[in-house]
């Protein structure tokens, strides 16, 4: 037998498919915010603010193997800014030493000369004449940066012509920021 309705069951039904389809509605909405947020932050990440993983010893005491940095796009650098750049399929961390047009030289001892300078190095804590193949006094290349490491006996940087100095489109950015381990985080100078 066939129950009548009615016109309170009727709109009790018609109330719970509401809810239904908006309940629906939050859903989707909320899963294309999600969505929409997280390719925004993978996009950030990827084109304006790379998270970089530090390997090897080149750049100790500044920034340790395992580390995790942030680095900034740009491309104006000054000396002593610690930047990352793409050689072979991999990424560099160096630290900026010249300028296009600079003289550097380097004397037995580690002493970098930009343009007949001393500069002053705090952040070397021992300086040596490293891996150097190029002839001292040398000028920077056009649209060229001159980058070493700061562990300056293991690092192989621009006083090699293994490396070279470093070009615009190689770079990736300048680093700013260590954010891990958290007993390294703060600001990369």
């Amino acid at each position: 037998m066939n129950k009548a309705y009615s016109s309170n069951d009727y709109k009790a039904e018609l109330d719970r498919l509401k809810q239904k389809t908006t309940f629906k509605k939050i859903v989707m909405s909320s899963i294309y915010t999600l969505i929409t947020v997280a390719a925004v932050a993978v996009l950030v990440a990827v084109l304006l603010l790379p998270v970089l993983r530090i390997y090897g010893t080149s750049m100790t005491p500044t920034l340790e193997e395992g580390e995790y940095v942030v680095s900034v796009k740009g491309d104006r650098f000054t000396t002593g800014d610690v930047i990352a750049f793409y050689y072979n399929n991999k990424v560099l961390v160096k630290r900026v030493i010249a300028q296009s047009g600079d003289w550097v030289d380097i004397d037995k001892d580690g002493n970098v000369y930009v343009n007949n300078v001393l500069i002053d190095e705090p952040y070397v804590s021992e300086k040596h004449l490293g891996d150097c193949n190029i002839t001292l006094p040398y000028q920077v290349p056009e649209s060229r940066i001159f980058v070493m490491g700061d562990h300056r006996e293991v690092s192989i940087d621009s006083r090699n012509t293994a490396v070279g100095c470093v070009a615009d489109e190689q770079i990736v950015g300048k680093i700013v920021f260590a954010i891990w381990p958290l007993n390294r985080f703060g600001s990369v100078k």
